[in-house]
């Protein structure tokens, strides 16, 4: 029988690898390795990664395991999800991977200037009813710019035809350098040279939708820190289902 939420939350209480931040500590209590994060912690000069929203952290610990010289640090508000890539990180040793608990909308609070080159958003919620929410937003991409270098790469993989879309409108109205795009990330179309990277992890529910007939869909592009943020001012058509095929929430067919 696996562990229960109390006792993973026990065992994380322990983990050298886990820093646990929630907004409710956070309000009075400052994060002290902000800034300092390749000195205090991982003890060398490698490039800083970020997974938002990591869930359980396979794809964090997948990155990390093959690119050892880049740190690796999985970020979300559910410590019972990350207990496992955190637990697995442990046990294989992994120094270059790190677990921040904290809710994302404060993420600019445990990071210096110019200290992190990449972010990756995996399969995050796509917030149809609320802009503000969605990582990929302009309100996100004020924070992410506080701490990621000038033109830092930002990548995105989802099943959201919504959020792809909406993200796509957001980069180019913004005038952000698109590097990659595509929205069906193992089509047959696409040659085995193309997207090497995105395609090398694959989660265990990434490979769950693809068998329900989902097609993955990725981007990436960088992030000067020069230039005004706008919202895309388009309609867009809403995704017709919740994960799982479950049926969606709302009865409205577009939003922006």
């Amino acid at each position: 029988m696996g562990k229960g939420k109390l006792a993973k939350f026990a065992d994380m209480e322990t983990y050298e690898n886990v820093f646990q931040y929630p907004f409710s500590v956070m309000e009075h209590v400052p994060f002290d390795m902000q800034g300092h994060w390749r000195e205090q912690y991982f003890h060398n000069q490698n490039p800083i990664v970020l997974e938002l929203g990591c869930g359980k952290g396979e794809y964090t610990v997948e990155l990390a395991k093959l690119y050892p010289n880049m740190n690796f640090i999985g970020v979300d508000i559910k410590g019972a999800r990350m207990w496992t890539g955190a637990t697995q990180a442990l046990n294989e040793g992994l120094k270059n991977v790190a677990f921040l608990r904290t809710n994302i909308e404060i993420i600019d609070r445990f990071f210096g200037k110019d200290e992190v080159q990449e972010i990756w958003l995996t399969f995050s919620d796509p917030q149809m009813k609320n802009p503000r929410k969605r990582l990929t937003s302009t309100f996100f991409m004020a924070r992410y710019r506080k701490f990621l270098v000038d033109g830092g790469i930002i990548h995105l993989k989802t099943d959201s035809n919504f959020l792809f879309t909406y993200t796509s409108y957001m980069v180019e109205k913004n005038g952000f350098p698109l590097l990659e795009h595509t929205s069906d990330l193992y089509g047959d179309d696409l040659s085995p040279s193309s997207f090497i990277l995105p395609r090398k992890v694959q989660t265990y529910y990434e490979s769950m939708w693809i068998a329900r007939g989902l097609n993955i869909k990725y981007m990436k592009w960088q992030l000067p820190h020069e230039g005004s943020l706008e919202e895309p001012d388009i309609e867009i058509e809403l995704d017709d289902y919740r994960s799982y095929h479950r049926t969606k929430r709302s009865s409205l067919e577009k939003a922006k």
